[in-house]
């Protein structure tokens, strides 16, 4: 009996790891095209439409085994940027701005060329993140556009091909 308790207990072993859970029919569903998102907020921070348009190829090339196409695919993704904005937060005890908030926000257009059921026009994603307002947004725009990007592109990729 302790013998075979014990061979039970050594055939076991548990695996973790992050596998995106994606309801994607790769039976049906093959290919993607994912036009660049051109960049139509007041304010224009020239990197941040390269690194969202990137970043969101990356995402399904990499968790995903649809093959990126430019045209005719069974899944497509369009839409643009439309905010890249600053605001100030919080105000300290000096009546002076203590926080300020960067925000980005895209808007995206999905269809399913094998289930129409499924297709969305304009949804809005967005990200922010805040800031001490003693330092410049030059010098902290770059990490906090990569950490938006990450957050968008994620929630996109979940609105889309993950079964949430």
């Amino acid at each position: 009996m302790l013998f075979a308790l014990a061979l039970v207990v050594s055939s076991c072993r548990i695996s973790m790891g992050f596998a995106p859970i994606t309801s994607i029919d790769y039976n049906k569903v093959k290919t993607i095209s994912i036009t660049d998102f051109p960049n139509r907020a007041e304010y224009v921070y020239t990197p941040l439409a390269t690194e969202f348009n990137q970043r969101l190829k990356d995402l399904f090339i990499k968790q995903t085994r649809l093959s990126l196409v430019n045209n005719n695919a069974d899944l497509e993704i369009e839409g643009e940027i439309t905010g890249y904005n600053q605001y100030n937060e919080s105000v300290a005890a000096d009546g002076y701005s203590s926080k300020t908030k960067l925000t980005v926000t895209v808007k995206v257009r999905f269809v399913n060329n094998t289930n129409h059921k499924e297709d969305f026009e304009d949804q809005q994603f967005s990200a922010f993140r805040t800031y001490d307002s003693s330092q410049l947004l030059t010098s902290v725009q770059d990490q906090l556009i990569e950490e938006m990007v990450k957050d968008i592109t994620e929630q996109i990729f979940n609105a889309t091909v993950a079964n949430w």
